[in-house]
């Protein structure tokens, strides 16, 4: 299938906590965005060492490992809610919270190395879905948390949300 421009969502798409996770993704062409995310957080990830993978910046914070399995998690649970809705299913979905999920994973006991491959696993499973879906998939909306939102939205959702944690990451646990 030839590759849609599907555009922005417009603020109607989406709620939440979301409109901080859009607003932080510039341009209108999310598969590209989320391709170029997915090489400069590879690149990055890679980098570092398993003794960086396991730096806090503070006592009671996720470490490196912690919030990339966080980042991980999160967009596997994005991208089923956008799966979901693209293929009109009318369940509406729970939400999630993320603490309980950080707190029973088991991210810090796992090798770096593999943390990003599983990373770059779930965006390009991530981006596969997206590329092949029609425009019509696209538009589609479901319920998620109790509150609607569309195939389009979670799209942005996930890039922003990653870009939010790649700059926490810039900030407070490495020097790039």
């Amino acid at each position: 299938m030839s590759q849609l421009k599907i555009g922005r969502p417009e603020a109607t798409e989406y709620t939440g906590y979301n409109p901080g996770y859009v607003s932080a993704v510039t341009g209108d062409d999310i598969i590209s965005i989320l391709r170029q995310q997915l090489d400069g957080m590879v690149t990055l990830l890679r980098g570092l060492s398993e003794e960086q993978g396991n730096y806090r910046y503070e006592a009671g914070k996720w470490s490196i490992k912690e919030l990339l399995g966080h980042v991980i998690d999160t967009e596997r649970v994005f991208a089923y809610r956008a799966l979901s809705f693209a293929r009109n299913d009318r369940a509406a979905l729970p939400g999630f919270d993320q603490d309980p999920w950080a707190k029973h994973a088991n991210h810090a006991n796992v090798a770096m190395r593999d943390l990003v491959d599983e990373f770059e696993s779930v965006r390009r499973s991530t981006i596969h879905l997206f590329r092949n879906l029609d425009s019509e998939a696209w538009m589609r909306q479901g319920l998620a948390n109790n509150k609607p939102a569309t195939v389009r939205a979670q799209a942005y959702v996930i890039a922003g949300h990653t870009q939010h944690h790649l700059e926490i990451l810039k900030s407070r646990y490495i020097s790039v």
